[in-house]
């Protein structure tokens, strides 16, 4: 029988999974610095601590998918183009957050901000140029073709 070849299911590169590894420890450090310091951070930061709260938990089960991402020989393309997406919309978020005048964060509240977005948008081109060095698994399809 012959091997199907669809662009669906991806053998991620080693970037790609160094990539997402790196973007999992992120979130975990960044989610339990948040969820356990909301309060003392709260102060210094600017902004209230039910909100630096959520933004911790909110990453916590999202490092858990990255790293168990990180860890599979194959992966649908899109799930990584769902994770490059929803690193974009985090960027964006944090942009509108200074923007828009929701919060009245101290200046390290904003250059905390716009220091995780920085590094949000550092791991994301990993992440792109990671999925661009990935190939398709064709043992995966041909399993699924059958």
């Amino acid at each position: 029988m012959p091997m199907i070849q669809s662009p669906s299911m991806i053998q991620p590169s080693r970037f790609l999974r160094n990539a997402l590894l790196l973007d999992a420890i992120a979130c975990a450090a960044t989610g339990l610095l948040l969820a356990m310091a909301a309060g003392p951070l709260a102060g210094p930061l600017g902004f209230p601590a039910a909100f630096l709260r959520g933004a911790g938990l909110v990453l916590l089960p999202c490092a858990a998918l990255l790293a168990w991402f990180s860890s599979r020989e194959t992966l649908a393309r899109l799930a990584i183009v769902a994770v490059i997406g929803v690193n974009v919309l985090w960027i964006a978020e944090s942009i509108a957050i200074l923007l828009m005048g929701w919060f009245g964060p101290t200046g390290l509240g904003i250059a905390f901000v716009l220091a995780q977005a920085a590094a949000v948008a550092l791991v994301t081109e990993l992440e792109i140029v990671g999925l661009k060095r990935s190939g398709s698994d064709n043992r995966a399809e041909a399993v699924a073709a059958r």
